[in-house]
Protein backbone atom coordinates (compact mmCIF):
# COMPACT_ATOMS: atom_id res chain seq x y z
CA UNK A 1 0.00 0.00 0.00
CA UNK A 2 0.90 3.71 -0.54
CA UNK A 3 -0.43 6.89 0.58
CA UNK A 4 -0.41 10.64 -0.52
CA UNK A 5 0.68 13.26 1.64
CA UNK A 6 0.88 17.40 1.45
CA UNK A 7 3.88 18.43 2.83
CA UNK A 8 2.89 21.86 4.05
CA UNK A 9 4.58 23.13 6.78
CA UNK A 10 5.46 19.69 7.76
CA UNK A 11 9.71 19.28 7.61
CA UNK A 12 9.80 15.67 8.06
CA UNK A 13 8.38 15.49 4.80
CA UNK A 14 10.76 17.21 2.75
CA UNK A 15 13.71 14.89 2.51
CA UNK A 16 11.06 11.58 1.05
CA UNK A 17 10.01 14.81 -1.70
CA UNK A 18 13.34 15.64 -2.58
CA UNK A 19 14.43 12.05 -2.71
CA UNK A 20 11.31 11.41 -5.29
CA UNK A 21 12.56 14.60 -7.39
CA UNK A 22 15.97 13.75 -7.74
CA UNK A 23 15.49 10.29 -8.36
CA UNK A 24 13.25 11.07 -11.31
CA UNK A 25 15.98 13.34 -12.72
CA UNK A 26 18.62 10.89 -12.85
CA UNK A 27 16.41 8.13 -14.48
CA UNK A 28 15.37 10.98 -17.34
CA UNK A 29 18.53 12.82 -17.82
CA UNK A 30 21.24 9.74 -16.50
CA UNK A 31 22.91 12.57 -14.68
CA UNK A 32 22.55 15.14 -11.61
CA UNK A 33 22.51 18.12 -13.17
CA UNK A 34 19.41 18.68 -12.88
CA UNK A 35 18.62 17.76 -8.86
CA UNK A 36 17.50 19.74 -6.29
CA UNK A 37 17.99 20.60 -2.53
CA UNK A 38 15.80 21.30 0.28
CA UNK A 39 16.70 24.82 1.32
CA UNK A 40 17.17 25.18 -2.78
CA UNK A 41 12.98 23.65 -3.09
CA UNK A 42 11.46 24.98 -0.34
CA UNK A 43 13.29 28.07 0.16
CA UNK A 44 10.37 29.66 -2.15
CA UNK A 45 8.31 32.67 -1.39
CA UNK A 46 4.22 32.62 -1.53
CA UNK A 47 3.50 35.74 -2.37
CA UNK A 48 3.32 35.67 -6.25
CA UNK A 49 2.84 32.25 -6.64
CA UNK A 50 0.60 29.53 -4.27
CA UNK A 51 2.75 26.29 -4.58
CA UNK A 52 1.27 23.19 -2.82
CA UNK A 53 3.52 19.76 -2.73
CA UNK A 54 2.81 16.05 -1.98
CA UNK A 55 4.75 13.45 -1.96
CA UNK A 56 3.85 9.46 -2.35
CA UNK A 57 5.06 7.19 0.12
CA UNK A 58 5.04 3.34 0.48
CA UNK A 59 4.24 2.21 4.24
CA UNK A 60 8.13 1.61 5.09
CA UNK A 61 7.90 5.91 4.43
CA UNK A 62 9.96 5.20 1.04
CA UNK A 63 8.85 8.09 -1.66
CA UNK A 64 6.86 6.90 -4.54
CA UNK A 65 6.29 9.93 -6.57
CA UNK A 66 5.88 13.69 -6.45
CA UNK A 67 3.61 16.02 -7.24
CA UNK A 68 3.59 19.91 -7.32
CA UNK A 69 1.25 23.02 -8.20
CA UNK A 70 1.64 26.71 -8.93
CA UNK A 71 -0.84 29.16 -9.16
CA UNK A 72 -0.02 32.63 -10.15
CA UNK A 73 -1.66 35.17 -7.75
CA UNK A 74 -0.28 38.38 -9.65
CA UNK A 75 -1.09 37.92 -12.90
CA UNK A 76 -1.99 34.69 -15.17
CA UNK A 77 -4.75 34.01 -12.45
CA UNK A 78 -6.24 31.27 -14.86
CA UNK A 79 -3.15 29.15 -15.10
CA UNK A 80 -2.15 26.17 -13.11
CA UNK A 81 1.32 24.69 -13.53
CA UNK A 82 1.29 21.07 -12.54
CA UNK A 83 3.83 18.49 -12.27
CA UNK A 84 3.80 14.86 -11.81
CA UNK A 85 6.73 12.50 -11.38
CA UNK A 86 7.22 8.85 -10.41
CA UNK A 87 10.64 6.71 -9.46
CA UNK A 88 10.94 4.43 -12.01
CA UNK A 89 10.77 1.17 -9.71
CA UNK A 90 7.24 2.26 -8.70
CA UNK A 91 5.76 3.05 -12.20
CA UNK A 92 2.37 1.16 -13.21
CA UNK A 93 0.84 1.29 -10.30
CA UNK A 94 -1.87 4.37 -10.31
CA UNK A 95 0.55 6.64 -8.17
CA UNK A 96 1.32 9.17 -11.08
CA UNK A 97 -2.33 9.10 -11.46
CA UNK A 98 -3.48 9.66 -7.93
CA UNK A 99 -1.30 12.73 -7.97
CA UNK A 100 -2.22 14.33 -11.00
CA UNK A 101 -6.07 13.79 -9.70
CA UNK A 102 -5.23 15.55 -7.12
CA UNK A 103 -3.55 18.64 -8.51
CA UNK A 104 -6.96 18.69 -11.36
CA UNK A 105 -9.05 18.79 -7.96
CA UNK A 106 -7.01 21.37 -5.96
CA UNK A 107 -6.70 23.65 -9.45
CA UNK A 108 -10.61 23.64 -10.29
CA UNK A 109 -11.02 24.62 -6.12
CA UNK A 110 -8.85 27.65 -6.94
CA UNK A 111 -11.08 28.66 -9.95
CA UNK A 112 -7.99 27.79 -12.51
CA UNK A 113 -9.37 26.33 -16.05
CA UNK A 114 -5.77 26.60 -17.51
CA UNK A 115 -3.19 23.17 -16.92
CA UNK A 116 0.54 23.82 -17.87
CA UNK A 117 2.65 21.26 -17.42
CA UNK A 118 6.23 20.03 -19.27
CA UNK A 119 7.63 17.00 -20.06
CA UNK A 120 12.08 16.70 -19.88
CA UNK A 121 13.56 14.71 -22.90
CA UNK A 122 17.53 13.79 -23.15
CA UNK A 123 17.71 14.04 -26.50
CA UNK A 124 15.27 15.11 -29.51
CA UNK A 125 14.27 12.09 -31.51
CA UNK A 126 14.12 12.14 -35.02
CA UNK A 127 11.88 9.72 -37.52
CA UNK A 128 8.78 8.08 -36.94
CA UNK A 129 6.83 8.11 -33.48
CA UNK A 130 7.71 11.47 -32.67
CA UNK A 131 5.48 14.35 -32.27
CA UNK A 132 5.72 18.08 -33.02
CA UNK A 133 4.25 21.29 -31.66
CA UNK A 134 1.60 23.54 -34.26
CA UNK A 135 4.74 25.77 -35.11
CA UNK A 136 6.83 22.96 -36.48
CA UNK A 137 9.66 23.62 -34.00
CA UNK A 138 11.27 20.56 -32.33
CA UNK A 139 9.57 17.09 -31.40
CA UNK A 140 9.15 14.52 -28.76
CA UNK A 141 8.72 11.04 -28.42
CA UNK A 142 5.75 9.39 -28.37
CA UNK A 143 7.09 6.50 -26.65
CA UNK A 144 7.96 8.70 -23.86
CA UNK A 145 6.50 7.97 -20.57
CA UNK A 146 5.31 11.68 -19.51
CA UNK A 147 4.49 12.37 -23.50
CA UNK A 148 1.99 8.99 -23.49
CA UNK A 149 0.56 10.50 -19.84
CA UNK A 150 -0.26 13.96 -20.57
CA UNK A 151 -1.47 12.84 -24.54
CA UNK A 152 -3.98 10.29 -21.79
CA UNK A 153 -5.36 13.06 -20.41
CA UNK A 154 -5.89 15.37 -23.38
CA UNK A 155 -2.92 17.86 -23.23
CA UNK A 156 -1.88 19.74 -26.59
CA UNK A 157 1.79 19.56 -27.24
CA UNK A 158 2.19 23.13 -27.59
CA UNK A 159 6.02 24.10 -28.20
CA UNK A 160 9.55 22.51 -27.54
CA UNK A 161 11.73 24.22 -25.65
CA UNK A 162 15.97 22.76 -26.78
CA UNK A 163 18.09 22.13 -23.87
CA UNK A 164 22.08 23.37 -24.56
CA UNK A 165 24.96 22.91 -23.32
CA UNK A 166 28.30 25.14 -23.05
CA UNK A 167 31.74 23.97 -21.67
CA UNK A 168 33.31 26.42 -19.58
CA UNK A 169 35.71 28.36 -18.94
CA UNK A 170 35.89 29.98 -22.13
CA UNK A 171 39.31 30.30 -23.61
CA UNK A 172 40.24 34.16 -22.53
CA UNK A 173 41.85 35.22 -25.95
CA UNK A 174 39.25 33.89 -28.12
CA UNK A 175 37.01 35.56 -25.53
CA UNK A 176 38.25 38.53 -25.55
CA UNK A 177 38.55 39.14 -29.09
CA UNK A 178 34.86 38.00 -28.99
CA UNK A 179 33.79 40.76 -27.14
CA UNK A 180 35.89 43.57 -28.97
CA UNK A 181 34.27 42.46 -31.87
CA UNK A 182 30.34 42.91 -30.04
CA UNK A 183 31.21 45.98 -28.38
CA UNK A 184 32.48 47.34 -31.94
CA UNK A 185 29.58 46.54 -33.67
CA UNK A 186 27.31 48.16 -30.77
CA UNK A 187 28.96 50.98 -30.62
CA UNK A 188 29.58 53.79 -27.92
CA UNK A 189 25.81 54.09 -27.66
CA UNK A 190 25.96 51.10 -25.61
CA UNK A 191 27.67 50.27 -21.79
CA UNK A 192 27.50 46.78 -20.06
CA UNK A 193 27.25 46.58 -16.05
CA UNK A 194 27.45 43.63 -14.30
CA UNK A 195 26.36 42.40 -10.68
CA UNK A 196 26.26 39.46 -8.11
CA UNK A 197 23.10 39.08 -5.99
CA UNK A 198 20.54 41.47 -5.10
CA UNK A 199 19.73 44.20 -7.79
CA UNK A 200 21.62 47.47 -7.38
CA UNK A 201 18.96 50.55 -6.14
CA UNK A 202 19.15 52.38 -9.29
CA UNK A 203 18.41 49.64 -11.43
CA UNK A 204 15.40 48.37 -9.47
CA UNK A 205 12.74 50.00 -11.33
CA UNK A 206 14.17 49.48 -14.95
CA UNK A 207 14.66 45.79 -14.39
CA UNK A 208 10.94 45.69 -13.17
CA UNK A 209 10.21 46.83 -16.88
CA UNK A 210 12.67 44.28 -18.10
CA UNK A 211 10.98 41.42 -16.22
CA UNK A 212 7.61 42.40 -16.98
CA UNK A 213 8.92 42.83 -21.26
CA UNK A 214 10.34 39.42 -20.91
CA UNK A 215 7.40 38.06 -20.25
CA UNK A 216 5.94 38.73 -23.40
CA UNK A 217 8.88 39.72 -25.96
CA UNK A 218 10.22 35.65 -25.68
CA UNK A 219 8.07 33.30 -28.03
CA UNK A 220 5.00 31.30 -26.38
CA UNK A 221 3.69 29.74 -29.17
CA UNK A 222 0.12 28.51 -28.47
CA UNK A 223 0.09 28.99 -24.52
CA UNK A 224 -2.24 31.11 -22.90
CA UNK A 225 0.18 32.77 -21.12
CA UNK A 226 -0.34 37.17 -20.43
CA UNK A 227 2.04 39.60 -19.11
CA UNK A 228 3.18 39.82 -15.86
CA UNK A 229 3.33 43.00 -14.05
CA UNK A 230 6.75 43.66 -12.54
CA UNK A 231 7.60 46.49 -9.84
CA UNK A 232 10.81 47.25 -8.08
CA UNK A 233 9.16 45.17 -4.95
CA UNK A 234 8.94 42.29 -6.91
CA UNK A 235 12.32 42.37 -8.20
CA UNK A 236 13.58 43.07 -4.31
CA UNK A 237 11.80 39.98 -3.08
CA UNK A 238 12.49 37.51 -6.44
CA UNK A 239 15.72 38.34 -5.06
CA UNK A 240 15.47 37.82 -1.24
CA UNK A 241 14.16 34.50 -2.44
CA UNK A 242 17.34 34.09 -4.03
CA UNK A 243 19.46 34.64 -1.37
CA UNK A 244 17.09 32.48 1.05
CA UNK A 245 17.51 29.60 -1.19
CA UNK A 246 21.02 29.86 -1.50
CA UNK A 247 20.35 30.50 -5.05
CA UNK A 248 23.62 32.61 -6.43
CA UNK A 249 22.66 35.34 -9.34
CA UNK A 250 25.36 37.06 -11.79
CA UNK A 251 23.55 39.27 -13.88
CA UNK A 252 24.74 41.27 -17.03
CA UNK A 253 22.55 44.38 -18.55
CA UNK A 254 23.13 46.87 -21.06
CA UNK A 255 22.43 50.63 -21.04
CA UNK A 256 21.58 52.71 -23.73
CA UNK A 257 23.85 55.44 -22.81
CA UNK A 258 22.09 58.75 -24.51
CA UNK A 259 18.45 57.64 -22.64
CA UNK A 260 20.07 56.32 -19.34
CA UNK A 261 17.90 53.58 -19.85
CA UNK A 262 18.72 49.62 -19.48
CA UNK A 263 17.79 47.59 -22.93
CA UNK A 264 18.95 44.18 -22.01
CA UNK A 265 19.97 41.68 -19.40
CA UNK A 266 20.67 37.84 -18.98
CA UNK A 267 21.34 35.89 -15.93
CA UNK A 268 23.20 33.16 -14.35
CA UNK A 269 22.16 30.74 -11.32
CA UNK A 270 24.39 29.20 -9.31
CA UNK A 271 23.47 26.36 -7.08
CA UNK A 272 26.30 24.67 -4.15
CA UNK A 273 24.91 21.57 -4.61
CA UNK A 274 25.75 21.19 -8.76
CA UNK A 275 28.74 23.99 -8.57
CA UNK A 276 30.26 21.83 -11.88
CA UNK A 277 26.65 22.77 -13.31
CA UNK A 278 25.17 26.19 -13.54
CA UNK A 279 22.19 27.45 -15.17
CA UNK A 280 21.93 30.37 -17.93
CA UNK A 281 18.42 31.84 -16.93
CA UNK A 282 16.68 34.61 -18.30
CA UNK A 283 18.30 36.91 -22.05
CA UNK A 284 16.70 39.75 -23.25
CA UNK A 285 17.16 42.51 -26.02
CA UNK A 286 14.35 44.90 -26.24
CA UNK A 287 12.69 44.52 -29.73
CA UNK A 288 13.88 48.10 -30.25
CA UNK A 289 17.68 47.43 -30.20
CA UNK A 290 17.78 43.97 -31.44
CA UNK A 291 20.58 43.64 -34.60
CA UNK A 292 23.60 45.38 -32.95
CA UNK A 293 25.33 41.72 -30.95
CA UNK A 294 23.64 43.04 -27.30
CA UNK A 295 22.52 39.50 -26.77
CA UNK A 296 25.96 38.12 -27.46
CA UNK A 297 27.58 40.81 -25.51
CA UNK A 298 25.74 40.37 -22.61
CA UNK A 299 26.52 36.58 -22.74
CA UNK A 300 29.93 37.15 -22.89
CA UNK A 301 30.26 39.65 -20.11
CA UNK A 302 27.79 37.30 -17.64
CA UNK A 303 30.49 34.28 -18.95
CA UNK A 304 33.39 36.11 -17.88
CA UNK A 305 31.79 37.12 -14.35
CA UNK A 306 30.87 33.57 -13.94
CA UNK A 307 34.57 32.22 -14.12
CA UNK A 308 35.75 34.60 -11.79
CA UNK A 309 33.61 34.00 -9.40
CA UNK A 310 32.68 30.37 -9.86
CA UNK A 311 36.24 29.11 -11.51
CA UNK A 312 35.03 25.39 -10.54
CA UNK A 313 31.78 25.46 -13.03
CA UNK A 314 32.50 23.30 -16.17
CA UNK A 315 29.09 23.35 -17.80
CA UNK A 316 26.28 26.33 -18.49
CA UNK A 317 22.81 24.44 -19.69
CA UNK A 318 20.49 27.02 -21.19
CA UNK A 319 16.65 26.64 -22.83
CA UNK A 320 15.12 28.09 -25.49
CA UNK A 321 12.38 27.38 -27.46
CA UNK A 322 12.82 26.16 -30.54
CA UNK A 323 11.56 28.76 -32.82
CA UNK A 324 13.30 31.09 -31.19
CA UNK A 325 15.80 31.09 -34.03
CA UNK A 326 17.89 34.74 -33.04
CA UNK A 327 18.99 33.39 -29.14
CA UNK A 328 19.75 29.86 -30.79
CA UNK A 329 21.93 31.19 -32.95
CA UNK A 330 24.04 33.40 -30.78
CA UNK A 331 24.40 29.71 -28.73
CA UNK A 332 25.52 28.46 -31.49
CA UNK A 333 28.16 31.02 -32.27
CA UNK A 334 29.22 30.68 -28.42
CA UNK A 335 29.57 27.10 -28.10
CA UNK A 336 26.96 25.75 -27.31
CA UNK A 337 25.56 22.35 -27.86
CA UNK A 338 22.14 20.45 -27.85
CA UNK A 339 21.62 18.38 -25.18
CA UNK A 340 18.17 17.33 -24.83
CA UNK A 341 14.94 19.52 -24.71
CA UNK A 342 11.16 19.62 -22.95
CA UNK A 343 8.08 19.63 -24.10
CA UNK A 344 5.39 22.11 -23.44
CA UNK A 345 1.77 21.53 -22.88
CA UNK A 346 -1.41 22.78 -21.88
CA UNK A 347 -4.94 21.42 -21.15
CA UNK A 348 -8.07 23.56 -20.81
CA UNK A 349 -10.38 22.59 -18.26
CA UNK A 350 -14.01 22.00 -18.82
Amino acid sequence: MWTLHDIGDRADLRPAYVDAVNAVVVDTWGRADFSREERELFGRDQRYQQRARLVALDDDGSPLGHAGLELPRADNTRVAYVEVGTVPAARGRGIGSALYDELVARSRRAGRTVLMASTDHPSEPQGAGTLAPPTGAGRVSTAAPGVRFALRRGFRLEQVERHSVLDVPLEVADAAGRTARAQAEAGDDYRVHTWSGATPAQWLDQMAVLHTRMSTDVPTAGLDWTEERWDAERVQDRDDEHARRGVGYLTAVVEHVPSATLVGYTSILTVPHTPLYVHQDDTLVLREHRGRRLGMLLKLANLARLADEHPEARRVGTWNAQENSPMLAINVELGFRPAGGSGEWQLTLT
